[in-house]
This record gives structure tokens, C-alpha cells and sequence, in this order.
């Protein structure tokens, strides 16, 4: 376990059950402490100000996309690291085009992906 990353909190929210599961597990074996959820505004609603290294959202989910969500994080907590995970390269242009233009392209991770990129993009996200 790389003891910079002990104790680091991640809070990943996806519709997509299998894939909480996952990273969930995945995160955890190697040393992260993991909050999933699968509905955003029960993400929304347990939502902990100043608690998080870093949040990861996917963008397109039922209810309320990742776009909304982050938005809606932002006006709790203004300095949360957050990164959007998206499986569409439309959707993920569409939002960019629009009221998302000013995102930094590198906060952007593209499903599926495996452990280790996920574990080497989520260590690049955290020393940032």
C-alpha cells in the first residue's frame, strides 16, 4: 500500500451497481477509504463537506447527471476535487460544449477502464 494514499477518502457515485462494487473493492485493497453510491441524490443528500480527497461521478445516471451533481456539490463544498467518469464520448462533448467548456479536459475518465489506470489516474487526481 503506497502510505500517501492511506487514509485517503473517495466518495464514487454510478448508476451502475457492478461498477460501485468495484471500484469500491478495488479502492479499498489498496488503502483508500470508499463511499459509493448509486443514486446521486441519495449521494446528494449524504454528502459530507471537507471530508473527501477526491469525488468521482459519473456523468450520465437517471435523476440527476453527473454535470447536475457536481454542480450541486460545488455550492456545498467549493474546494471538493471531483472528476467525471463517462462510456459516452457524445454525451461527455455535448456537456463539454456547453456550461461544462471550462472543466479541465485531463479531469475526464474514460469507462471502461481497468484497476491499475483507474488506481494511476486516481493517484494523478489526489497529488494535484
Amino acid at each position: 500500500m503506497n502510505k500517501d494514499i492511506k487514509r485517503k477518502r473517495i466518495l464514487v457515485v454510478d448508476d451502475e451497481s457492478d461498477l460501485t462494487l468495484f471500484y469500491r473493492m478495488s479502492l479499498e485493497y489498496h488503502g483508500f477509504e470508499v463511499e459509493t453510491f448509486n443514486d446521486p441524490r441519495k449521494a446528494l443528500s449524504n454528502f459530507k463537506t471537507d471530508y473527501y480527497n477526491l469525488i468521482i461521478l459519473d456523468i450520465k445516471m437517471p435523476n440527476m447527471d453527473g454535470f447536475e451533481l457536481y454542480t450541486e456539490i460545488r455550492k456545498r463544498d467549493k474546494k471538493a476535487k471531483v472528476c467525471f467518469l463517462t462510456a459516452s464520448e457524445l454525451y461527455y462533448k455535448e456537456f463539454r460544449m456547453k456550461e461544462y467548456s471550462a472543466l479541465d479536459k485531463s479531469l475526464f475518465i474514460r469507462k471502461p477502464i481497468g484497476n491499475e489506470d483507474m488506481l494511476k489516474e486516481i493517484y494523478r487526481l489526489i497529488k494535484t
